[in-house]
Order: structure tokens, then sequence, then C-alpha cells
């Protein structure tokens, strides 16, 4: 691959969705190289511009400092809504207006993926229901995003990430014990309802190739949650057991999970018989003994077994437990904080940090793309990650693109119009 194409590097996707699980889906597509149109609302754009603190203040620069070169935007910037919108030009459009509506017609035709997560029904009141959207591209394949789906008896309801963790079952088993529901830490429902979203619509582009046709994909909050419960929701499928929130143990393994050393915390992973039998003997617990001998054993047995492990861990300080665990070859490792993930070698070396220059901010970092791609030789793809847009910043060149049918270089383009959109959403946070 060079270095301008990329997997998806003759894709082009236009994306109407807001919050995060639509805009997560769309940066996924532009990491693998897809043009990626993001259309926002005048005046305020994606609702995550402005969710925070924490926002970041543009340096005052000379530039800056000249009333020629401001941008309408610069000001205190979201460190959300930068999370979300790497790789994309932002194109400002009021979708109720009659020129709004018809660059959208325009963007319709020349894209290869529509992406929304408005709430069921938006789309068609805007004048775009599915067959108009099929009848002006039947190559086009649409990727909608929902709450809770959209149809059944609760199809209508607006998703909210927290709401739908609740809703599907996450937050109760998850947590210190039954009595405290807790969310995970950052918004999952969201985070996998998009990436549930860019495979579906993949495999959708795939189907084209054959076909020669597009199609729509459908997924919500509640699917990516339920999509995910694994052998939880087994357990209640075919076992019937409800499962419960066990705090930082795992339910199934024994042990499994997090322990004290002498001055901190950290985690352990004895997932066979095998290790089992590496690590019992290395810190002093009966291999065989009564509730210890097998792994069903040591979770029917699962306080006993905890507080024995926990004992035998007391007197390493955590650097020496975790040196005596590698040696003995017990997966293990420590509880970091994200400022010892982003500093970590490790991570630094996957490509999971990345620099771009973003327009108001000058040179910042990004948590980067999970996926690495090689080609039969070996050397790797790098993708020219683009930073996050200002609000409307590639209008012009947009437009222009639309008009004159010719490829646009919208870098450090700007641009405004219209005056108000559509902001009836259906998913958030």
């Amino acid at each position: 691959m060079s270095s301008n194409d990329g997997p998806l590097g003759d894709i082009v996707v236009l994306d109407l969705t807001r919050a995060l699980a639509g805009p997560h889906a769309a940066m996924m597509l532009g990491d693998l190289g897809a043009r990626v149109i993001k259309v926002e609302s005048p005046g305020h754009g994606d609702d995550t511009r402005g969710w925070g603190p924490p926002f970041v203040e543009p340096p005052v620069t000379a530039d800056t400092a000249d009333p020629d070169n401001i941008h309408p935007e610069v000001g205190p910037i979201s460190t959300y809504f930068l999370s979300c919108n790497r790789n994309k030009e932002s194109i400002v459009l009021d979708l109720k207006s009659a020129d709004g509506k018809a660059a959208l017609t325009e963007l319709i035709r020349r894209s290869d993926v529509l992406m929304e997560n408005f709430r069921p029904g938006v789309l068609d009141r805007l004048g775009f229901p599915l067959d108009v959207l099929t009848e002006l591209n039947s190559r086009l394949v649409i990727l909608s995003i929902s709450g809770f789906g959209h149809d059944g008896p609760e199809g209508g309801r607006a998703g909210y990430d927290q709401i739908a963790q609740g809703e599907a079952g996450l937050m109760s088993m998850t947590g210190p014990d039954p009595e405290t529901p807790t969310k995970v830490g950052v918004p999952i429902a969201d985070l996998l309802s998009g990436m549930y979203g860019a495979y579906g619509t993949v495999a959708a582009l795939l189907e084209r190739e054959r076909t020669g046709k597009g199609g729509l994909v459908r997924t919500s909050l509640l699917a990516g949650v339920v999509g995910v419960h694994a052998f939880q929701g087994t357990r209640w499928t075919v076992a019937k057991e409800i499962p419960k929130a066990e705090g930082p143990h795992h339910p199934s393994i024994c042990p499994y999970g997090l322990f004290h050393s002498a001055d901190g915390v950290v985690q352990i992973s004895v997932g066979s018989e095998g290790l089992w039998r590496k690590f019992a003997p290395a810190f002093g617990l009966p291999v065989d003994g009564a509730g210890f001998a097998g792994n069903a054993d040591r979770v029917r047995n699962g306080p006993a077994v905890r507080a024995a492990v926990e004992e035998a861990f007391s007197s390493y300080s955590t650097p020496d437990l975790l040196a005596r665990l590698s040696e003995i070859g017990v997966p293990s490792g420590e509880v970091k904080n994200l400022q010892q993930v982003y500093e970590w070698d490790q991570t630094k070396s996957q490509g999971l940090l990345i620099d771009v220059e973003h327009p108001a901010l000058g040179p910042i970092q990004l948590p980067g793309p999970p996926l690495r791609f090689f080609d039969g030789a070996g050397a790797e793809w790098h993708r020219e990650h683009q930073s996050p847009p200002l609000l409307g910043q590639h209008t012009d060149a947009v437009l222009a693109w639309l008009q004159n049918g010719s490829a646009a270089d919208g870098a450090g383009t700007d641009g405004n119009t219209g005056s108000k959109g559509d902001s009836d959403d259906g998913t958030a946070d």
C-alpha cells in the first residue's frame, strides 16, 4: 500500500452522525483511508463540541492574533470531540433549508456510505427516507444506529450510553457487589455499536462488489452491549443462572483477578490447570487440597482461595511479585492509570499514539487506531492522519467539489453556511 490509499482509499463516507456511536464508526472508516465528510449543524455543530470540561484553549500566536486568520470556532475546544473525529472533513449545512437539502442530495449521489444516528424517523422527516436514498444512489451503503433498535415495542426510544448500559444488563454484572451497579469507565455501549456498525458497513461494501447494489445496515446501543455478553449471556440462556457483579474477580475462573501486594495491587490469570500447578507451589498453596484441586472446585470455594492468594502475596512488593509471576510463567500485570498507559513504550510501539497538526491547537497527540496493516513483504501501511476538524473548516472546499466535480483538498479551508440544523438525535454520550 502507498501512504495515500489504504484498504478503503477509494471510499467516500457521508457522516451525518453526532455524539459518539456514529462518529466512532465513521472515524474507523477514516482510519482505513476513506474520505469522511462530516455534516454538522450551523452554530454549534456536533453536540460533543460542547461536552466538557476538559476544554483546551488554543495558544495565542502571531497568526491567531491576526483577525484575518481567526477561524470562527477558535476558542475552548472539547477533548471529547477530539477523541472521535480524526481523519474527517467538516461541512456545515442547514438540513431544513433548500440549499442544505440540495447539497446533501449531491453528497448522497457521490458517496459510497451514509452513516446516521438520528432518532428513527428523523431522516424521513427531512425528506430522505430509504426509498429516496436508494433512488438517488443505488450503490449507497447506509449505516443507521439507534438507541434500542429501529422497530419493536420500544424502537423509538432515545439512546444514551449509561442508560443503555443499565437496560442491556451490563451494569448489573459490573461493580464491587450486586448492590452497587456500576457503569464501565468509557461509553462502551456507544463504542460497541459504532464498532459493530463499521464492521457491518465494510461487509455491505464487500457485498456490493458482488451485487452492484448498496444496502441498509442497522445496529443499536442495545445490540452492541447484548452482542458482547459472551459467556455471561449463555449463563442465563442455557444454564438459567443470572450473572451478578463480583468485583475484580472472574465468575468462572479462579484465581483470576485483582489481588493486593504489600504496597499495591496486581492482577493474575491462572486460566488453566497447567498454570495452577506452576502457581500454587510457587506461593505455598495446596495444589490438590480440598477446594483447590480443580477450577470448578476453586470457583465454588472462591472466597477461601482468594484469601489464601492474598495472604501469599502480602509479603511481596509489587515489582518483586510481578517478577516472580513472570518467572514461573503466570500471566500478570499492574493496574496503570492513563498517563502511565500513554507513556508506556509498548503502547507507543503499537502505533497507539499519533501526532497531528490541529488548525487551532497546533501539534497535539491523539490515541491512535487499533489496527495495523502490512503487505506480503512485511511493509507497514501508514495513514497520514488528519486532526479533528474545526466546525465548518471544509465547507467551501466540499461545496466546490460538489459544483465542479473535481477532487478537493480541503485541508485548512474555512467556510460556514446555514443557520440551524435538526437536533433530534437518538444516540449520545
